[in-house]
């Protein structure tokens, strides 16, 4: 029997499908051709079904929609102080507010993009850093990436952690952030929404579809806005909880990760059915 699953537009996975990969002629050749031996394909959301089958109409009635689930499994015995420490980060847990960005160091994820606004913004407020973390992609735009903020205060730049720790610095930092220029469904966002962590996102609309402002999420577009939105939560406790809330009811509601493995059991199930070798 011959089973292929394609995630469309899928984060965080090494087939992912993007707007991007379908604008180059080869990779979308190879994309065509995968789908046309798929027996079914899977999207996240309704609007990447309609992008898919605007690309590749002889995938219509292939393309089923189920949203990415999430579980998360912050470590135990991860030591945030430890953390903050290894961070060079040098003031009490008790008074600081870290926004924590977990990204590729690719452009996509465009993580220079607050840089330098939240490095003014740590000038004025020395307890408020911006720590990115996640993996050395792209080796020429790491460089550049490394050089920026070696010389931007309140910044901090980590490599990439186990997926247990990394949940565990999630929920302890004060908020998580999105600033890539494009996305599919960031598992990050939904993550930190699990761990009733507020999320501050670009606005994109890979985030859009996921963070309502000022309901699950706010959403900047300058990184002007970002430092007014970061201060108003940093000063606003009542709405910080209004977001968590929310935010993890959504999770809740349209990202289970039960309801994911059952909808790939169905089309396995339907697999079997058919008989086909």
């Amino acid at each position: 029997m011959r089973l292929l699953f394609l995630a469309v537009l899928r984060p965080h996975t090494g087939n992912a499908v993007t707007a991007q990969h379908a604008n180059q002629k080869e990779k979308n050749t190879v994309m065509r051709r995968v789908l046309e031996e798929a027996r079914f394909a899977v999207a996240f959301t309704e609007s990447m079904k309609e992008m898919a089958q605007a690309q590749w109409p002889h995938a219509k009635g292939k393309i089923h929609v189920q949203s990415q689930g999430i579980a998360t499994t912050p470590n135990a015995a991860f030591n945030w102080n430890t953390f903050l420490q290894h961070s060079e980060i040098n003031q009490s847990a008790d008074n600081l507010h870290v926004f924590l960005l977990i990204c590729g160091l690719r452009q996509v994820k465009d993580p220079l993009y607050l840089v330098g606004a939240f490095s003014e913004w740590h000038q004025e407020e020395p307890n408020v850093y911006l720590v990115i973390v996640g993996p050395e992609v792209d080796p020429v735009f790491t460089r550049e990436v490394k050089a920026k903020v070696k010389r931007a205060a309140g910044v901090r730049l980590i490599g990439e952690m186990p997926q247990g720790d990394l949940h565990a610095v999630v929920k302890n930092c004060f908020a998580v952030v999105n600033s890539s220029v494009s996305e599919g469904m960031s598992a990050a966002i939904l993550e930190a929404m699990d761990l009733e962590v507020p999320v501050l996102a670009r606005n994109i609309p890979g985030n859009a579809a996921m963070v309502k402002h000022e309901v699950t999420g706010l959403l900047f577009s300058t990184p002007q806005e970002f430092v007014h939105l970061a201060k108003r939560l940093v000063s606003d406790p009542a709405l910080e909880k209004a977001i968590v809330t929310n935010g993890k009811a959504y999770v809740r509601m349209y990202h289970s990760w039960q309801v994911e493995g059952d909808t790939y059991q169905q089309l396995i199930r339907k697999l079997e059915g058919s008989g086909e070798d």
